[in-house]
């Protein structure tokens, strides 16, 4: 059976790391490492740590050079065969997340991910992960962290978190990973983790540099396949008033649904019928 590193990394965010280390805690599967990175805290997060040490297998608290700086410190420390990464706000879907992921696992994989639901100012929101992985989802979207698992060794074998920059090093390390190397995947079916979206690639005034960061990984890996930012925003906004439209007109896709359903119940003895 595999050894599971789960890594948090945190920075002056006492009741999310609460949250956090709740949700890790209570899980029903016991047999994992729990390593805390923090950032130098001062916000008391660091006395909370001392208090709770017993239950963790190694922690730090010190200044760091950025969340990317601080994930990858987590992985050069951690033992386990996969990792995972659960930042300070984030939090396991149910207490029976890791004891699913276990039942599931074959160490041939190399990453498995799961569903996501990110938690909104004001309401929940699932947002499903494909069931296969391929170029054009990474090129606007991406698969969570929170909820993947982690071959500890692609780390050492590809190349750690670019610390160069602030928010797009998992989505640079799962393009290259899928789409380059090739690395295999499995789709858990399951909601994995709920997204604490106050984090900095979630802010929409952040969305502009990061397409613009994606295009220089795009660039530099895949220099065939470049793309111009103003040419996957029209696609996205394309998505959104095809998903708006759909919305609007819900009940008219269902009657329209059902009459095609009829029609093709009918439509085969009518041309019977007709023929005889």
């Amino acid at each position: 059976m595999p050894k599971l590193s789960i890594i948090t990394v945190n920075l002056n965010n006492l009741a999310g790391l609460k949250k956090t280390v709740s949700s890790v805690l209570n899980q029903t599967y016991k047999d994992f490492e729990f390593i805390i990175i923090d950032g130098g805290s001062n916000d008391g997060s660091k006395e909370y740590i001392n208090q709770i040490s017993e239950h963790l297998t190694l922690w730090v608290s010190e200044p760091d050079k950025g969340i990317y700086n601080a994930m990858n410190k987590g992985i050069r420390v951690a033992n386990g065969d996969y990792t995972s990464f659960l930042n300070s706000g984030d939090i396991f879907f149910d207490n029976q997340t890791l004891e699913h992921f276990i039942s599931e696992t074959d160490e041939n994989i190399d990453i498995y991910y799961g569903d996501v639901i990110w938690d909104l100012v004001r309401k929940k929101k699932l947002i499903p992960a494909p069931k296969k992985l391929s170029y054009s989802h990474f090129l606007t979207d991406n698969i969570c962290h929170q909820s993947a698992f982690i071959k500890r060794s692609l780390f050492e074998e590809i190349f750690y978190y670019n610390e160069d920059f602030k928010t797009i090093s998992d989505w640079e390390f799962f393009i290259y990973a899928v789409c380059k190397m090739e690395v295999s995947t499995k789709h858990l079916g399951k909601v994995v983790s709920i997204y604490d979206t106050s984090g900095v690639s979630s802010f929409t005034e952040n969305q502009k540099l990061i397409m613009e960061d994606r295009q220089k990984v795009i660039k530099k890996h895949f220099p065939l396949f470049t793309f111009n930012i103003s040419e996957i925003e029209a696609i996205n906004s394309r998505r959104g008033k095809q998903f708006l439209f759909i919305k609007k007109h819900k009940i008219a896709f269902k009657i329209l649904k059902g009459m095609m359903s009829l029609l093709l119940v009918f439509l085969p003895k009518f041309t019977q019928e007709e023929n005889q």
